[in-house]
């Protein structure tokens, strides 16, 4: 959600474009291909089963950047959602309605070769390799709608920020404790050839099991690697924590209280792993404005 506020469009209606799919160009399928078939080696025994399921469903391969006419069969037929083209970065408000409705905002623009490794503007691959296969499970797929819900909620009682740190620690770069061990599921990891290899091989991330207000009092940086993830159990956690919190008092709540910085362990977290915060050392206590 935090990389789809710039207001590039006013409505909803000025959000939707054509995926033009046939405008791809040989070199623009080959780039896919290659975030493709390197993101599955780094994610192999890491990624949450349900991801590789949807994968699947979806019919997404190396070959070729997914159709989204052809993705949209497979993908409304598991849980009916649908992927829309956006022309690129959208406003709050037509992003959450558009989640309200099982509607997922994509871009459509590929990355060049030159940024295979970091680009600031969320892609085609970042937002459907990453986002869309989890849309097949129907208990990610609830929470996705519910938390569009709620988020139209929040554009109108100041709510956005902390809807945007949910977004970031959940939809993002979430955990999930699997029976194998602790697991990835957010895009913003699964997408990431860099993020990947430091969630699964750098020890220097905190590890803490997700609670929600602590989630939303803490502050994030968008240009480097997590110094905290929050871990959750089930997909339906998170389904049912959204349906049964009332947000709109919690919001007034929040806006009394402090930030946390996401370098911090509090007496109170549930701690599944201290990192060492070697990746962090060099670093200043506070690298610039949190979000």
């Amino acid at each position: 959600m935090a990389g789809h506020a710039v207001l590039t469009a006013q409505t909803l209606e000025d959000c939707l474009i054509d995926q033009a799919w046939e405008r791809y160009s040989a070199d623009d399928h080959a780039t896919w291909g290659t975030l493709y078939e390197r993101q599955l080696r780094v994610l192999a025994g890491h990624v949450a089963q349900e991801y590789l399921d949807g994968l699947d469903i979806l019919g997404l391969r190396a070959e070729t950047i997914p159709n989204f006419a052809e993705m949209n069969k497979r993908l409304g037929a598991a849980t009916g959602w649908e992927v829309v083209a956006v022309p690129g970065l959208i406003p709050s408000r037509p992003f959450f309605q558009m989640l309200a409705n099982r509607r997922f905002p994509a871009g459509t623009f590929i990355r060049s070769r030159e940024q295979l490794d970091y680009l600031e503007e969320p892609d085609i691959f970042h937002d459907v390799f990453g986002h869309v296969p989890l849309l097949t499970n129907p208990a990610y797929a609830d929470y996705m709608q519910q938390y569009g819900r709620i988020g139209l909620e929040a554009v109108d009682n100041k709510g956005v920020k902390f809807l945007a740190r949910l977004n970031w620690y959940t939809i993002e770069f979430g955990l999930i404790r699997k029976p194998q061990g602790i697991q990835i599921y957010g895009a913003g990891i699964v997408s990431s050839f860099g993020e990947a290899q430091y969630a699964t091989q750098d020890p220097s991330s905190n590890q803490l099991a997700f609670q929600l207000e602590r989630v939303l009092r803490t502050g994030y940086y968008i240009d480097d690697f997590q110094a905290t993830y929050f871990v959750i159990d089930q997909f339906a956690d998170l389904f049912n924590l959204l349906k049964d919190t009332a947000f709109t008092p919690l919001y007034a709540k929040l806006r009394a209280l402090p930030d946390h910085s996401p370098f911090e362990i509090l007496s109170e977290d549930h701690v599944i792993r201290r990192g060492t915060g070697d990746y962090w050392r060099d670093f200043p206590t506070t690298k610039g404005k949190l979000k």
